[in-house]
């Protein structure tokens, strides 16, 4: 079997002196290399540890031993436990927050308030293991620390893992509910971009410059020089 047995080298200790196992059977038993097991033989392992009696916990049998030392290549079986745990709940409460990182917490809150509004409050309690009133006071800016705090990552801090944010902010994006007047930014129609006002060109001003007249000026103002320097 894979699971190994209470102690394994106490329990090896034991074996090897009160039974006539080979050093195999005894590591394939204890999970130990058979090496190990003959080191503990020798005196030069496993000394002061007291030997653990497997049969006395009920790890083994004296037949299952008894059965082992008449054939060297028997593998002992461990037995079975007859106490039953129970199983253990799961635990649903805030998550725990290390004494040491408490205090940042409340920068967390603040960063999340501040890169990911969607968040519910429950949310923010699950990520950084807090409080509605202290999620509440940050948002409101009546915490009492308000004016030093500084939005900090709560994944850099350590307060939680970026899959875990990231699960939060999808399952956030998927119950926020859609702008039913936003539909998002599309093209023109057809008919609006095809009109042929948009391309007619605009009638001109009486102020645009006419080419032909500013030449013709240009000359009426060379002859006029001209006939004053004749004069």
């Amino acid at each position: 079997m894979s699971n190994a047995p209470l102690m394994p080298k106490a329990t090896a200790v034991w074996l090897v002196d009160n039974t006539a196992l080979t050093f195999d059977q005894v590591a394939d038993f204890t999970k130990m290399h058979p090496l190990e097991v003959r080191a503990i033989a020798d005196g030069d392992a496993a000394q002061g540890i007291k030997g653990m009696d497997p049969i006395s916990t009920g790890q083994l049998t004296r037949e299952e031993i008894e059965k082992a030392e008449r054939d060297p290549n028997y593998r002992l079986r461990l037995q079975e436990s007859k106490v039953v745990l129970p199983p253990q709940p799961k635990r649903k409460g805030p998550r725990y927050t290390p004494v040491s990182r408490r205090h940042e917490r409340p920068s967390a809150i603040l960063w999340l308030v501040r890169n990911h509004p969607e968040l519910k409050d429950a949310s923010i309690m699950r990520l950084v293991g807090t409080t509605k009133t202290t999620i509440a006071s940050v948002r409101d800016r009546t915490h009492w620390n308000a004016q030093t705090l500084t939005p900090m990552d709560p994944v850099t801090l350590g307060l939680c893992s970026q899959i875990e944010l990231d699960f939060e902010v999808q399952r956030a994006a998927k119950e926020k509910p859609l702008d039913a007047n936003y539909s998002g930014a599309t093209l023109l129609p057809a008919s609006e971009t095809t009109r042929k006002d948009e391309y007619e060109p605009a009638g001109r001003d009486e102020d645009d410059l006419n080419v032909d007249a500013v030449f013709a000026k240009l000359k009426t103002i060379g002859g006029k020089k001209h006939e004053d320097d004749e004069e």
